[in-house]
């Protein structure tokens, strides 16, 4: 009997090669739709699946391959004489190769297309003949990634048939694939942050050299559902990205994307290190290197413009791991090029995220993205603050939203000059803080925290040191003391009913 192969692909990428060689080892091509007519125009011998069906493509071709005589070839277990007989006799051939990757649902997400639009990108007879494949992988082999053909071709030339272990593996990502796109497709149906059950749609797009550390195995996935500025970055120049190095792009960006001014973000340790804005992307950098020189070494920068020639210099006096920005011009280029590890990373897309997840042991936490401000600031003080001081005050507050918590950041004139963070005890940080600052300037410092105070040790510590303004969300039930220690200096603070956790 003549063996088959059954071949329905939206990606033909290496198809015509892969095709002809099965031909030449004597197997009967099946396809349908626009692959057959792209085998038949291209000289392969192929039957179309109607002509195995007995019944034509209907509903506008909806339906072509969801039938007894494709998936009963396909399910047949050969070892079983009971199998072998049904569809001998209803004149059915076993199938033993299927090719099949899916309608492009993932990559018509977030193109704009409507509803009725994408529905037709949902495929229904491909992901069918797969789990059907895939289920009988002892008998079928099953292909849906284009970098298998080669392998599949090499054991087919040297054994005549596929090993066990290759079907498997393939019957493994076809499960791996369906189960992801079923996902894409519950999520956009859905379109909820909390569903019953939680889809993942992520695909990896490169191993890293390792993880947090370098005993530590690591990838980096990327969401098929969703855009975001981590996804389809431009990668420039540079040696390959780490874990960890992923993680700080991630945060300085955000940190930039919070402001319409044109600002630049240090980060060391996922920990900002420091943050400015400038009339320009060489003063912003300058400013925020200003904050901690120390730190800054070996860290990551983030601009929310374009990097210039200028600024490409000064970045290139220093050691940094990575530059990221959504635009360079050609001479800043030019310039990196005399550093080539340094990796030059160009943003895409826009920071997107709607939820975050954390992985504890045997779980995940899902949480929507802390996204907002306050737009409800009050001044709780007898002292107002003055324009420049509330302009000063929202700065800071950016900030300290993207710092570890507990969290305080010292700033005046678009500037920090001292960022405390991942303290347990919320004095340590203001104290750290406070004294970067205060290395640098000494007047018209603001501070803001990420949480209330609970005692008004912050408050007196603060105003003892020069602090001209504060700002923090209030709720302590000691918020009086801390209010009271404020009157008694005469400077301003501002309540934002709002806390920034960041754990």
């Amino acid at each position: 009997m003549q063996k088959q192969a059954l071949i329905s692909v939206s990606d033909k990428s290496n198809l015509l090669e892969f095709a002809q060689f099965l031909v030449e080892q004597d197997y009967k091509i099946l396809s349908t739709g626009g692959t057959y007519k792209h085998l038949q125009d291209n000289g392969i011998e192929v039957t179309e699946v109607k002509d195995v069906t007995g019944f034509p493509e209907i509903l506008d071709g909806r339906v072509k391959s969801l039938h007894p005589a494709i998936h009963g070839g396909i399910m047949a277990r050969r070892s079983d004489e009971k199998h072998m007989a049904t569809i001998a006799e209803h004149g059915i051939n076993p199938i033993d190769i299927v090719i099949v990757n899916l309608y492009p649902f993932f990559e018509k997400m977030n193109t704009g297309l409507s509803e009725a639009e994408m529905i037709e990108f949902i495929d229904i007879g491909g992901p069918s003949m797969l789990r059907s494949s895939a289920k009988n992988f002892y008998d079928v082999t099953v292909v849906t990634d284009v970098n298998d053909y080669e392998t599949i071709i090499n054991e087919i030339r040297e054994n005549g048939s596929t090993s066990i272990a290759t079907r498997k593996l393939c019957a493994g990502k076809v499960f791996n694939l369906t189960s992801a796109y079923d996902a894409a497709i519950s999520t956009y149906i859905l379109n909820e942050d909390f569903p019953q059950f939680l889809e993942s749609s992520y695909e990896k797009v490169m191993d890293l050299r390792y993880g947090e550390n370098p005993h530590q195995k690591a990838a980096y996935y990327v969401d098929k559902t969703k855009n975001g500025a981590m996804k389809d970055f431009e990668y420039l120049q540079g040696k390959e990205l780490s874990f960890n190095n992923i993680r700080d792009m991630d945060l300085a960006y955000k940190v930039v994307s919070e402001f319409e001014e044109t600002t630049c973000c240090a980060v060391k340790h996922s920990t900002p290190c420091g943050v400015a804005i400038g009339d320009n992307v060489l003063e912003a950098y300058e400013k925020a290197y200003e904050c901690d020189p120390m730190s800054i070494f070996g860290g990551i920068i983030a601009f929310n413009r374009e990097v210039d020639g200028k600024t490409a210099v000064a970045l290139n006096k220093i050691f940094l791991e990575i530059v990221i920005a959504p635009a360079f011009t050609e001479e800043a280029l030019e310039v990196f090029k005399q550093k080539k590890n340094l990796r030059i990373i160009k943003v895409q897309n826009p920071v997107s995220d709607k939820v975050t997840y954390v992985k504890v042991d045997g779980g995940l936490i899902v949480q929507s993205t802390d996204n907002q401000f306050s737009q409800d600031l009050k001044v709780v003080t007898e002292v107002q603050p003055t324009d420049k001081q509330m302009t000063d005050l929202v700065f800071a507050q950016k900030i300290v939203k993207w710092v570890k918590s507990n969290a305080i950041v010292v700033a005046t004139n678009g500037q920090a000059y001292g960022i405390g963070g991942g303290q347990t005890n919320r004095i340590w940080a203001a104290q750290q803080a406070i004294a970067r600052a205060k290395e640098k300037v000494d007047q018209d410092l603001v501070l803001a925290s990420d949480a209330f105070f609970p005692f008004r040790d912050v408050a007196d510590y603060a105003a003892e040191s020069g602090i001209k303004a504060i700002i923090q969300p209030g709720g302590s039930i000691k918020d009086q003391e801390s209010i009271d220690a404020c009157n008694e200096r005469k400077i301003p603070m501002v309540f934002t009913g709002m806390r920034h956790f960041m754990h």
